[in-house]
């Protein structure tokens, strides 16, 4: 089903998702070669994302992911020289996005850095507190947020973490890593703007926010 905002933020409940393998948001690197005054970033298979996140509660979460478009971003070069940045497939420049992307993308609890307050034993990312998080998504170019207008779910899957002691696994907390996938109409946009990602409690707060950036 697709998904349309164009004045009001997009809100997409994260279980609204369906399955996907957490290993896809994995599956893609990005080169970096720098000489002659200047720099090439290779985006073959996607461009990369990942970022820290944090409840009210005292729970810390990372999300990392990816953002492909079948072939389009393979071959794709970003070069940065004196002169500005230029997109380009082999010696053709490329300025637009496909007419749509698949973001696929993980979250998962872990310790939080030293520094923030944890109180008592360590909390953990439930499922409860995964159906709570509202999802907005922007084109940003800049400073400029646009809200995504057309989304469309695709998956979404919940799998446990074994942990390092496996004759442990009875005794210990339970945790999981949740992943999802979802496309993205992207016809038109500039290859420059980047797809911001903001997860907000239900109260309004900001528990994270990251962009796929070429």
């Amino acid at each position: 089903m697709w998904c349309t905002c164009s004045k009001k933020v997009l809100y997409v409940s994260l279980l609204s998702l369906l399955l996907v393998p957490c290993a896809a948001a994995q599956a893609a690197r990005h080169g970096k070669h720098e000489g002659h005054n200047q720099t090439v970033w290779n985006y073959d298979s996607g461009v990369l994302f990942e970022t820290d996140g944090s409840l009210s509660n005292g729970v810390c979460f990372r999300i990392y992911g990816i953002m492909n478009g079948g072939e389009f971003f393979d071959g794709l070069k970003r070069i940065d020289t004196d002169k500005g940045t230029q997109l380009r497939r082999g010696t053709e420049p490329v300025t637009k996005f496909p007419d749509s992307v698949t973001v696929t993308f993980a979250i998962r609890d872990q310790p939080c850095p030293p520094g923030m307050q944890q109180v008592g034993t360590r909390k953990y990312m439930t499922q409860k507190m995964i159906d709570e998080l509202r999802l907005s998504l922007y084109w940003k170019d800049g400073v400029d947020l646009r809200p995504v207008k057309d989304a469309r779910e695709i998956a979404s899957h919940a799998e446990r973490i074994q942990p390092y002691a496996t004759s442990l696994t009875a005794e210990l907390p339970a945790r999981y890593e949740w992943s999802f996938q979802f496309a993205v109409l992207s016809a038109g946009v500039s290859l420059m703007d980047s797809l911001a990602f903001v997860f907000r409690t239900p109260d309004g707060r900001i528990a994270a926010r990251v962009a796929a950036r070429l």
